[in-house]
């Protein structure tokens, strides 16, 4: 009698040949119940920002340099490069884990960080550049910020918790007092800039002052009508970040030669931009499909207030601010606390 526990001719091969199958799944599910990544190193998907502040970040995907240096540590990268906009949903899209890394103003990180401190860990991998930031107006009446009144308009990205909302609050409390922070709040409202941007330049809508980003605050004041009224590195008592490159520990811990591959990248980026203005804006023009003449990018990028820098400027301030505000939780000592540890050599603030 045949063993129940034999097979036939005809149906080992089939059984057989599900092994293979059988056994990547239980490797799988024992890398999961281990902490240890189901997937090979080098799988990145990356957010960035439409402004000149992430023009690091155009030159790295248009030179594939994170492929580059990938493969200088033995990994073949496939990098997906997405445009999101908002912190928020970024933030949610790294912590669903459709998302590894992500391009945003401070804030948004600050909130991330202060959330998942001790848990999904997520800090800075480096910063983009400190690009100035401008409060504008088309109202004639308004020439300093204790000029706003009940008629005024303020276009800011997110009312509230943008950075451009943060700098409004910052610019209040040092003005009216820390308990009048938000002095300002009422009188703001949410536009993307590029459509903040337009209503300004219309004058024809209820919005009559933009807190805008390079390069539409540049666009803006090609305008007469438009004029300044103050910065963020007014606010902040000189340069600042504008936008920083931040992870969840996890992917950092999982990928460390695709983490080294990227900050190798970014190095290589700030050296051309540095170096090539031209190229670097024609990259950003090509890349956005952007109807901006490279000549005026270039110009943007030319200017002494841009410092393109992997070195966070300034986050400090806003980091203490929000703290003070109640606005996260836990106050950072530094601005180490958080940033991975790789940027800790080069300094910052």
């Amino acid at each position: 009698m045949q063993s129940p526990f034999s097979l036939t001719t005809h149906q080992q091969p089939k059984r057989i040949a599900r092994w293979p199958a059988r056994l990547a799944a239980v490797a799988s599910a024992i890398a999961l119940l281990l902490g240890t990544p189901a997937h090979a190193e080098g799988q990145l998907r990356i957010a960035y920002q439409y402004d000149v502040g992430d023009i690091l970040l155009h030159v790295v995907r248009d030179q594939k340099l994170i492929e580059k240096y990938a493969a200088q540590e033995g990994v073949q990268a496939n990098v997906e490069w997405k445009q999101l906009s908002g912190g928020a949903a970024i933030n949610d899209a790294i912590l669903s884990n459709t998302l590894d890394v992500a391009s945003t103003g401070l804030p948004p990180l600050l909130t991330v960080w202060d959330r998942t401190r001790g848990k999904q860990n997520i800090k800075a991998i480096a910063a983009l550049g400190s690009l100035p930031t401008y409060l504008l107006s088309r109202n004639p009446a308004v020439k300093t910020l204790d000029d706003f009144g009940r008629g005024d308009r303020i276009a800011l990205p997110a009312t509230t918790i943008s950075l451009h909302a943060r700098l409004l609050q910052i610019a209040a409390a040092n003005r009216y007092g820390r308990d009048k922070f938000n002095h300002f709040d009422e009188l703001t409202v949410s536009l993307p800039h590029s459509e903040a941007a337009a209503a300004l330049l219309s004058g024809k809508t209820e919005v009559n002052a933009h807190f805008a980003s390079p390069p539409f605050q540049f666009q803006e004041l090609k305008d007469p009508a438009i004029h300044k009224i103050t910065s963020s590195y007014e606010i902040l008592g000189g340069p600042a970040t504008l936008n920083i490159l931040w992870a969840p520990e996890r992917w950092q811990k999982e990928n460390p030669k695709t983490f080294t591959a990227l900050r190798r990248a970014l190095a290589e980026a700030l050296t051309y931009v540095q170096g090539h203005k031209a190229e670097a804006a024609a990259t950003y023009v090509r890349l956005e499909n952007s109807k901006l003449p490279v000549a005026f990018v270039q110009e943007i990028i030319s200017l002494p207030d841009v410092q393109y820098t992997l070195q966070p400027q300034n986050t400090y301030k806003l980091a203490s601010f929000l703290a003070d505000v109640g606005a996260i939780k836990q106050r950072p000592a530094s601005w180490k606390d958080y940033f991975f540890e790789d940027a800790h050599a080069g300094g910052g603030s």
